[in-house]
């Protein structure tokens, strides 16, 4: 059983390898957008239906300009670079909800919601873009698909274990199973999350530039969001988010090259 496992992984492995635009990071997600997006809209319009629309006008607008106009460009960008495929299904949906929690999300697929708490720390529309090719970035990447494909092998990690310890006493079992479970999530499972957050800001800087939004902008977002959270934040290892500081430090080295969509996007 426990070879077969192994064996099944590096098969799917090998089968589902897909590269990130932009980044050509090497990504393991097995599961079709057929099959991940119709969950994903359906999951996004039960979370809206449950939810207030603002009624902020201005506010709505930043997150629907942006929205739209970063979209449009980084499928222009796409289509130019021979990765439509990355698309295949997408329907693009920008939302503000009247709610003070300071986030926003992304869903496969292209559905994107604001909370009105996270609006003030945007400021503007240009702040707003910050967010918006952050979230965006995450669509493209396909991180929401790779993110269940890792836990669909965590989980049959999980049942090699099981077999490898079927004549183990209980204990042991219980042992093993607790250190596996926070091995793979402390070790596994947050630190491909951190990576996502990472590529998303790295890939929502160049996202916002190629829409004429300035990407210098991002690291004082991110100044705007460190004073925000009061040192409040969780100890880096234990996040799924990188640190403020190990944000505002990535974005600048990725500066000079998002500068030079910004330049190529004004002319």
């Amino acid at each position: 059983m426990k070879k077969f496992v192994v064996v099944f992984i590096i098969i799917f492995a090998f089968q589902a390898c897909k590269k990130v635009p932009m980044t050509d990071r090497r990504q393991v997600s097995f599961i079709p957008n057929s099959q991940l997006l119709p969950l994903s809209f359906t999951s996004y319009n039960d979370m809206m239906n449950q939810t207030t629309a603002s009624s902020n006008r201005e506010w709505t607008s930043w997150v629907r300009n942006s929205g739209e106009r970063i979209s449009k460009a980084v499928e222009i960008y796409l289509k130019e670079n021979g990765n439509e495929r990355v698309l295949k299904g997408f329907d693009w949906e920008f939302n503000l909800i009247a709610d003070p929690t300071v986030n926003a999300f992304c869903m496969p697929g292209g559905k994107i919601a604001f909370y009105e708490g996270i609006m003030p720390i945007c400021q503007s529309e240009l702040g707003t873009a910050v967010v918006m090719g952050h979230e965006i970035a995450h669509a493209i990447a396909n991180h929401g698909g790779e993110r269940m494909s890792q836990g669909l092998i965590q989980q049959l990690g999980a049942v090699s274990l099981s077999a490898a310890t079927r004549n183990q006493p209980e204990t042991t079992k219980n042992i093993l199973f607790t250190a596996y479970g926070v091995g793979s999530n402390f070790g596994v499972m947050m630190p491909f999350s951190r990576s996502h957050e990472s590529e998303a800001d790295e890939l929502g800087l160049y996202f916002m530039a190629l829409a004429g939004y300035d990407p210098r902008e991002a690291p004082k977002f991110w100044d705007r969001m460190a004073a925000n959270s009061g040192g409040g934040a969780p100890p880096e290892f234990l996040s799924t988010h990188p640190s403020h500081r190990t944000r505002i430090s990535d974005l600048n080295n990725a500066m000079p090259k998002a500068m030079e969509y910004y330049n190529r996007s004004r002319k």
